[in-house]
C-alpha cells in the first residue's frame, strides 16, 4: 500500500498540489499514527498486478510486525530493502492485495520518471518512534 492514489490525483488535469488537497486540521493530522520501522525481511510479489514486494516490518516491541505491499522495485532490490528504516502509517485498516494482506503504508515520494524514494529518517532511531 504504497501512496498509489495521490499519484493518480497529483497527475490528473495538470492541476497542482494544492489544487488538489484540501486544507487538514491540526487535529485530522494527529489521527495519522505516523512511526519508523525497520523492514526485516523483503520477497518478490509476482501476483501483484503492479510491480511489486512484499515487505516485513517492525516497528518496535508496543506494535511488532506489520506487512505491506509496495510497488519499489525500479529503485529497490529486495537485499537493499533488509535493515532499511522507513516511516509508515500504521492506523490504516488491513486491505487484500491479491493473496496478501498489507496491514500498513509505508511512505515514499514519486519521481518524474514513475519511481518511488522511500521516505525515511535520516538517522537511526528506535523502531515505533512517532513523527511529531
Amino acid at each position: 500500500m504504497l501512496l498509489c492514489s495521490f499519484r493518480e490525483l497529483n497527475h490528473s488535469n495538470g492541476k497542482t498540489n494544492s489544487q488538489l488537497m484540501s486544507t487538514i486540521s491540526w487535529e485530522e493530522f494527529e489521527q495519522v499514527d505516523l512511526r519508523v520501522g525497520t523492514i526485516i525481511k523483503a520477497e518478490e510479489f509476482p501476483e501483484a498486478n503492479k510491480p511489486a514486494y512484499k515487505l516485513w516490518i517492525h516497528f518496535g516491541k508496543e506494535i511488532g510486525i506489520k506487512k505491506s505491499s509496495a510497488q519499489i522495485t525500479s529503485l529497490y532490490s529486495t537485499t537493499d530493502l533488509i535493515d532499511k528504516q522507513v516511516i509508515g502509517v500504521i492506523n490504516f485498516p488491513p486491505k487484500q492485495i491479491g493473496p496478501f494482506i498489507s496491514e500498513c503504508l509505508i511512505t515514499g515520494f514519486y519521481r518524474d520518471d514513475e519511481g518511488v524514494v522511500l521516505a525515511v529518517p535520516d538517522k537511526n532511531i528506535p523502531d515505533g518512534s512517532k513523527l511529531s
